[in-house]
């Protein structure tokens, strides 16, 4: 479902926020994670608009996209005010730890949103401007990239709602099968341009820089994780990944 619009035709407006419930930070956070949840939902449209603009130059499809963009943007910045306002003296030391969830997964979304919106503008430009279009292998590889992520923002809502340490350890699974395919599909890529595939070459700049943008939203979809497992377990990793995402 698309957010609520006012009839003026401007950006989604919050359906969760209830400012009476400030008095409640525990009511107030679940609100928080109804919102931000929401939020998730957004991006898993921009993503599916972005796949059929990838297919095919659909200028509709373009537009919904931006206008998705800025209710993720208007969603976010909803979220983080209601946030500023729960009297953080108030919560416990669980509540202040899920207060800090939210804010950083609403942040990541948010952060993702802008990253979708940039890819478009790269397809667009690439389609338009110089008319050339994906070899079939190459968009084969994105769209299997963009599978994975689509099933990686599903599972990284869900940890982020349940809070579940099994859930968590399999999305951190899928993150590394992520980047394991990643380099596998770079190299593929690299293979074609050695075979001269005319196609290939015509797009190798921009399907390089998709791979790259899609490496960076799996990590931000993954984030949850962190925050479930214990420090222990998931510092090594997060360590080593650490500018590299």
């Amino acid at each position: 479902l698309l957010p609520d619009r006012p009839d003026t035709g401007g950006v989604a407006r919050p359906r969760h926020l209830d400012a009476t419930a400030l008095a409640t930070p525990s009511l107030a956070l679940a609100n928080a994670v109804r919102e931000t949840l929401r939020i998730g939902d957004l991006i898993e449209t921009m993503l599916n608009h972005l796949l059929e603009v990838l297919r095919s130059n659909q200028p509709a499809l373009s537009k919904e996209l931006r206008r998705l963009d800025d209710d993720v943007d208007a969603l976010y910045s909803a979220v983080k005010l209601y946030l500023a306002q729960v009297p953080r003296e108030a919560l416990s030391e669980q509540d202040s730890r899920r207060w800090a969830e939210i804010i950083e997964l609403a942040v990541n979304l948010e952060r993702a949103g802008d990253i979708i919106e940039r890819m478009l503008g790269k397809v667009q430009d690439q389609k338009t401007a110089q008319r050339h279009s994906f070899s079939d292998s190459g968009l084969e590889e994105l769209a299997d990239l963009h599978a994975r992520l689509m099933v990686n923002l599903r599972l990284g809502l869900s940890v982020f709602l349940s809070g579940d340490g099994e859930s968590a350890r399999q999305l951190l699974r899928e993150k590394r099968r992520f980047r394991a395919q990643e380099r596998r599909l770079a190299h593929a890529h690299v293979g074609r341009l050695h075979r001269q595939v005319v196609q290939s070459i015509e797009t190798s700049s921009l399907h390089l820089e998709l791979i790259g943008d899609m490496k960076r939203l799996n990590s931000l979809f993954c984030s949850s994780a962190y925050a479930v497992l214990d420090t222990r377990e998931t510092g090594a990793l997060h360590a080593e990944e650490v500018g590299g995402e």
